[in-house]
Parts: C-alpha cells; structure tokens; sequence
C-alpha cells in the first residue's frame, strides 16, 4: 500500500507516475470501502482497507495488492465506476492509498464530484482508446505516464491517448477553486468584513426595536 497521503492543494495541472488498471463495469463504492470502515473517526486509515472484501476474496490477486501496481498513482477504470451510495470515504480510501487521477469510460455522478472536491481529476476515455491504453499498462507495468489536465492527453514513451474532462472540472482544476479551504483562506479578510457587518452577530443588543410591533 501506498503511505503517502498528503492531500493536494492550489491549482493541479498534472498528474504523474503508473497506472493501475482495474477491470469491470459498475464497481460500486460499497467496494471501494464497505460500509463497516465508514465509522472511521477520521479518513486517515482507510488507505489499507481499500476494496477490502474483494482483495479478501481474491487472496492477493486482486489489482491493489499485486506487487508491480503498488505506488500507482492513476487508476484506469471501465463504466459507471463509483456508483452506488454517495460516500465520500470512495474517493477518500483511494486517495490515501496513492492515487492521484482517474481515467474511466464513465462515472456516477455523486463519486464524480466527490473526486473533486478533493483534487482527483476525473477523466473519460474512449473505448478503442481504454483497450490501447490498457493493453500497454499490461505489457510494460512500471511504465510512468503523465496526465496533463489542459491538454486533456495521457502520455508515456509508448504513446499518447485522449481524454475529456468536462470543461467546469477543468477549469477548478486548473485555477485551483477545487480547493474550497484553500479558497477560503484567501478570501479571509472579505469573510471578516461581512461577519463584521453583519447586525445578528456585531449589534444585535443595541438593536432597537418598535414596541409596538
């Protein structure tokens, strides 16, 4: 498993390292992380417990526990990845175990924008293009890729596919407005100038009020 979880911040304008494929359609978050890790106090752990009932099953077998995908840092999925309920702690359990991108033929809506509001980019993929990407990934497993958001292009020494990425994803990608804390603290003194004029919080005791009413 991959230990770095340190969480991205300001504008993400590529994403670098392997890939780790990861066959099947409609893999719901109930597999990304079963339900009994949801009573985690914090998302810090839940790195290790990442398709835990299915890497069970498969007894080592599984994408995520064999030796040449560990510190992957771009999934590839097939259609309708993250569907299922809305659980934040999806995309929270991938990105603790390392990865940083996704690359898919499609995404439910929810785990989409889950995905953003923490930074991983999501990013469609064709089909005849999946097959192309896939099959290299197989035959060269430690092959680093680059996944440049603007261009909208993965990329290694072996070649070169195209992505989408809807255009309101993009764009907060590439300004950083994904990043809702770090947009916050910027606008830190505007903040406190509302708050300042706002009569309920400053003045609500020297507030005068008609009797009559």
């Amino acid at each position: 498993m991959n230990t770095n979880s340190l969480l991205p911040t300001g504008p993400i304008l590529k994403v670098e390292g392997k890939c780790i494929y990861l066959k099947g359609n409609d893999i719901d978050t109930d597999r990304i992380i079963p339900a009994r890790f949801l009573k985690c106090i914090s998302f810090d752990d839940l790195g290790k417990s990442l398709f835990a009932d299915d890497r069970l099953e498969q007894k080592g077998l599984h994408p995520f526990d064999q030796a040449q995908n560990q510190n992957s840092s771009i999934l590839i999925v097939n259609k309708n990845f993250g569907c299922g309920s809305s659980r934040e702690h999806a995309p929270q359990a991938l990105m603790r175990w390392g990865i940083r991108a996704i690359i898919g033929q499609s995404f439910a809506e929810i785990f989409y924008a889950n995905c953003l509001s923490i930074g991983i980019p999501c990013a469609s993929i064709d089909e005849s293009s999946i097959d192309s990407l896939t099959k290299t990934i197989e035959h060269h497993p430690d092959l680093l890729f680059n996944l440049d958001i603007d261009s909208q292009r993965i990329s290694s020494e072996k070649g070169s596919w195209p992505l989408t990425i809807e255009l309101g994803m993009k764009e907060m990608l590439i300004s950083g407005k994904w990043d809702a804390t770090t947009t916050l603290l910027k606008e830190k003194d505007r903040i406190s100038s509302t708050k300042n004029s706002l009569p309920y919080i400053n003045q609500f005791n020297s507030l005068s009020f008609d009797k009559k009413n």
